[in-house]
Formats: C-alpha cells, structure tokens, sequence
C-alpha cells in the first residue's frame, strides 16, 4: 500500500479537473452477501460495493481482512467493476488474510447506492464461523481538486462454515465431540454408525477436508483411534459398503492445537525502577492455531529475596494492567497467556518501587529511583585518593629534582680552588 499511495494520489488529482457541487451525507462500503452459511471444500462469493452517499466520486481503496485459517482467496476479481482504471493491480495474501484494490474513475466519476468495486472468491477450508472486515484503510474519494475522503461507514461479512452433510455413515467423536472446537489432545478417536446390511468400512484421515476413502475395506469395525497427531485441521473420512456397493462418505473435522502461544515480553511503564506506586504492565502475543483467549497476571514481593506464594494468585486481566498501589519494594510480575484450547505461555518481569526523594540507608545513597550503593561511593573515594596520593609523589619529585638541579648549577660556577676548599672542609 505504501509504494503504491502517491501514485494513487496522482491519478486521483488527475481525475478531479472538477470539484463537486453538493455534498452528501458520506459514504459507505459494504459486502454482499454480508451473512450465509457454506460447506468446507466449497467457494463462494462476496462483493464489495460503494454506496457514495450522493456525491461524485473518482477513487476508491477497500482493503479488507479475513482468517487465512478458515478462508483462502480463489480469485480476487471476478464480474463487472465500476472501476475504469487500476491504480494497483488487486493484491491478496492468503498467508496473512489480506485484499487490497485500488481504482480510479475519469471525471465526472460515479454517483452511485449500489456500484460494484468487485467480486471475490473464497474457498472454505475449515469449520466454524469468521468474519471479512473491511479495514481501516479503505478510501472513498470524492471527485474533487482535494481528493477528499468521504467514507464515513464500512460493513462486513460474517459466514458460517460446516462440514458437508454426511453421505455414508454418521460420525462422532468422544475425545473431540464439538467440530468447530479446537483440542490440546492429540489422540483423537471416531465412531460411526452401522445399520443392517453393511458389510465393510473404509476409512482414512487426513487434512484433506473432501477426501474420499478408497474401495479397500479396513474391516467392519465402528471405531478408530490416532495418537500423536500434529498440530493443525485434519479431516476423517468414511464410507460403507452394503450388497456389494460402496456408498459416499462421511466427513469430521477435528482441530489439534497442542503448542503455546508465542514467547512475548512484558513492558513496564513508566520504567521497571520507578516511584510510581501503580505502574502499568502491557503485553500482547499471538497463537498460530487456535488464538488467544485471554490473559492472566499476578505479582509476588520479593523484597526479602522468597517469592510468597502463598499470598499471589492470578487474575484474568487485559493490556495495559494497572498494578494496585504498591509500597517500596521488588516486585515479581507474571502473565500467562492462554490460546483457545487451553495451552498457556508464562512470562516473567521485575518491578523495583522506589521512595520518593532524597535520602540515605545501610544500603547507599537514593534521590528518587536512582540509586548509588556504598561500595561504589567507597570505590570512587578510594580512586581519588589513591589520584590525590600520586599526584603528590610526583610533586614531591620534581621539587627533588629541581633542588638537585641546582646544586649541580652551583658547583659548575665553583674554581678548582674552591673545590679544593670545599674538599678540606668535607
């Protein structure tokens, strides 16, 4: 978006030969359908369309954002558009869930309830319901020698995401009864039902979510286990046969998150050493699977160097937390952060409350949170002296030297004589 914002402007500025006349009440960006119900495996489509409030517009940005877990983009751009210019070409991560257009249309624009931007097509490739937001970011500019940005509402779409209908034998899990859940266990195990007549079962597991089993009977058992089963979206299949006929299968989704969420650090503020009695502690991290559910914290004193347990409990909190009025001291603060399935992270930060002001102890020297122990203080005393004793040596010397200096002038100007008569009288 970055690299292409100054060539939107530019193509905007070139569409505005005209400033509009009347200004309406805003607009606004909505998808279509903006609700509505579809199988994993199958796509569907969603339109982005402006309402432009009656005014001329000339530009429009969406940007809009969906889970890349649940949703994956089979084609940005499908059907009729409004749009006459592509400022940027439209661009999607199905890594990070993300879409973006941006289009232009010549002077005098398009007054329009219902223009069409474009039409995307989603696959679904997990259960559960999400959610398409339109971000931020979108623009509605109208068609004015500003650019000016009109959009004053956005909508969104929210879907729910099933499994298809059972075409063979109805299935259940004891271990992962609920499909749009995500689980810690990693040893799943399915049941499934039988009636008169069937024979054989054949089944398979996989993250294939419209897989179908092969014609190879795996027995007439109504039951199956799986152990150690990595992290992700895995899919069972099965299907029955009855008089020599293999009927359609059967699909159950089951969603494994068995790793923490990612390491983060705890921020202290206005600083770790403060006088402030209340600091605020922020966090935030991620999960890659399931997501965040929510946080906990606790703090213990540990002043007199143990952790009192016993006193410390946690409790659900939310960033930034802000700390009860706590007295002088060293703090422990821990946070945990819990993803849906019930995997947690700790982390660990140290809190030094200091008094205010001026003053001395056993300990050092203190002005607020800055600190100066004795030993240091005792050390710099004991460099200045030892600068103070050196530099009086040297004094000393030179005074030596000088004197001997001029002895050695003295006798220079002495007559032989004279030493002679120094020598008698030494």
């Amino acid at each position: 978006m970055k690299k292409s914002f100054p060539l939107f402007v530019i193509i905007t500025l070139f569409f505005s030969l005209y400033p509009a006349v009347s200004h309406g009440a805003g607009a606004s960006l909505y998808l279509s359908p903006g609700s509505g119900s579809f199988f994993v495996g199958s796509t569907f489509d969603v339109s982005i369309f402006v309402n432009t409030g009656g005014e001329n517009i000339n530009a429009v940005q969406a940007s809009l954002s969906f889970d890349p877990k649940k949703l994956q983009v089979a084609s940005p751009t499908s059907g009729k558009s409004f749009i006459e210019v592509w400022i940027a070409q439209p661009t999607f991560s199905n890594t990070k869930g993300t879409l973006e257009f941006i289009g232009g249309i010549p002077t005098p624009g398009i007054n329009t309830t219902s223009g069409l931007i474009s039409t995307i097509t989603f696959r679904v490739i997990s259960p559960g319901e999400t959610t398409i937001r339109l971000l931020d970011s979108c623009q509605v500019l109208r068609n004015d020698s500003y650019g000016t940005n009109i959009l004053t509402s956005k909508g969104r779409g929210v879907y729910s995401l099933t499994i298809p209908p059972p075409e063979g034998p109805k299935i259940y899990s004891p271990t992962h009864p609920d499909q749009n859940k995500w689980y810690k266990n990693n040893n799943p195990t399915f049941s499934w039902e039988t009636e008169e007549g069937i024979t054989d079962f054949s089944y398979s597991f996989d993250q294939d979510p419209v897989a179908v089993p092969d014609s190879i009977s795996d027995g007439n058992y109504t039951s199956v286990s799986y152990s150690e089963i990595k992290d992700g979206i895995w899919f069972f299949h099965v299907k029955a046969k009855k008089a020599d006929v293999w009927g359609g299968a059967s699909h159950y989704a089951v969603q494994i998150d068995t790793s923490p969420p990612a390491g983060f650090s705890l921020t202290i503020e206005p600083s770790p050493n403060t006088i402030e009695k209340q600091p605020l502690v922020f966090f935030a991290t991620t999960d890659a699977l399931s997501g965040i559910n929510y946080y906990t914290i606790k703090y213990i004193d540990i002043s007199r160097g143990r952790e009192e347990e016993e006193t410390a409990f946690f409790q659900e909190a939310i960033s930034p937390y802000k700390l009860p009025v706590l007295k002088e001291g060293k703090y422990l603060v821990v946070v945990r952060a819990y993803d849906i399935s019930g995997n947690w992270r700790e982390e660990t930060a140290t809190i030094q409350i200091f008094r205010s002001g001026f003053y001395v102890d056993w300990l050092g020297i203190h002005y607020d949170q800055y600190f100066i122990p004795w030993w240091i203080i005792i050390a710099v005393l004991a460099v200045l002296l030892l600068i103070i004793l050196i530099l009086l040596i040297r004094k000393i010397r030179r005074q030596m030297r000088g004197k001997r200096q001029r002895l050695s002038e003295i006798e220079k100007k002495l007559t032989e004589e004279e030493k002679q008569f120094l020598d008698k009288l030494t």
